[in-house]
């Protein structure tokens, strides 16, 4: 596919300096745009033709200022025309304008990660765990019953009753193992007199983690450290969107814009947690 590109890649430069009378210097603009894109394009074959997702590419240039953006954008969009005018179907997806949130919550390093829970005890060190390893809201971490998990998995109830398996991590299920060991949870996960621990305090345990050693860290951080190390670890950002519990990507763009380096991987092989969990 590669090599086929490259090929198009050309003849599409060679279309606009004989056909087109572009300049020398467009063409060498067009030529860097397009190449860059293709490096970051994730592109699916099916049977009628291929799928470009735009969206690893909006989130790499994403810094950039919007005329900048409107150039590289526009660059790609005559290529994939021209592939679609010379017996070469492709769709592009996420092509839609995208807002995106003037702030941020900044992800926290994994090493920080690593060190506030190694300086924990185990109740809450399966917390944060849980938390960085599975991206979940501390909505839905509350609402996690026993019931919910299995060996490989862990089902969540997110936004709007909607369920979603979230693979466990071989790191996160030892902890999780030796907290059911050691607590012995009867109905949910996390749990007080029968009743599930409330988000309060949830969320007051896990800035404890942190305070300890020095930082000031909220659950949604974790969820959004989470969403950056796979993206950044090469996970596709259609695995991460539905990992994160997203009904639109546009969603995950706002979440992952620091995201960057995205290669086709498995997720599973991406979270930095996962070593030799094979």
């Amino acid at each position: 596919m590669k090599k086929l590109l490259d090929k198009e890649r050309k003849a599409y430069l060679n279309y606009l300096e004989k056909v087109r009378g572009y300049s020398d210097l467009t063409l060498k603009s067009y030529d860097e745009s397009i190449q860059e894109a293709l490096l970051y394009i994730e592109i699916t074959q099916e049977d009628d033709g291929y799928i470009f997702n735009l969206m690893p590419y909006r989130i790499h240039i994403s810094g950039l200022n919007a005329k900048t953006i409107s150039k590289k954008l526009s660059a790609i969009r005559g290529f994939v025309n021209y592939l679609n005018e010379n017996a070469f179907s492709v769709t592009l997806q996420a092509d839609e304008s995208v807002k995106t949130a003037k702030t941020l919550p900044k992800p926290i390093s994994h090493e920080h990660i690593l060190e506030a829970i190694e300086h924990t005890e185990l109740y809450n060190k399966t917390i944060v765990v849980l938390l960085y390893t599975l991206g979940l809201r501390i909505s839905e971490l509350a609402s996690i019953r026993l019931e919910d998990i299995s060996e490989e998995w862990i089902r969540v109830v997110g936004k709007g009753s909607k369920m979603r398996d979230i693979p466990l991590l071989g790191s996160t299920k030892r902890v999780l193992e030796e907290y059911l060991q050691t607590f012995a949870p009867k109905k949910f996960l996390f749990e007080k007199k029968g009743e599930k621990l409330s988000e309060n305090s949830l969320r007051y345990l896990v800035n404890k983690v942190f305070n300890d050693v020095g930082l000031k860290v909220t659950p949604h951080q974790l969820r959004h450290s989470y969403a950056t190390a796979l993206l950044n670890g090469g996970a596709p950002i259609v695995d991460v969107s539905e990992l994160l519990g997203h009904t639109s990507m546009a969603t995950t763009q706002i979440y992952t814009k620091l995201g960057s380096a995205l290669k086709r991987q498995n997720y599973n092989k991406a979270h930095p947690l996962c070593s030799g969990d094979e």
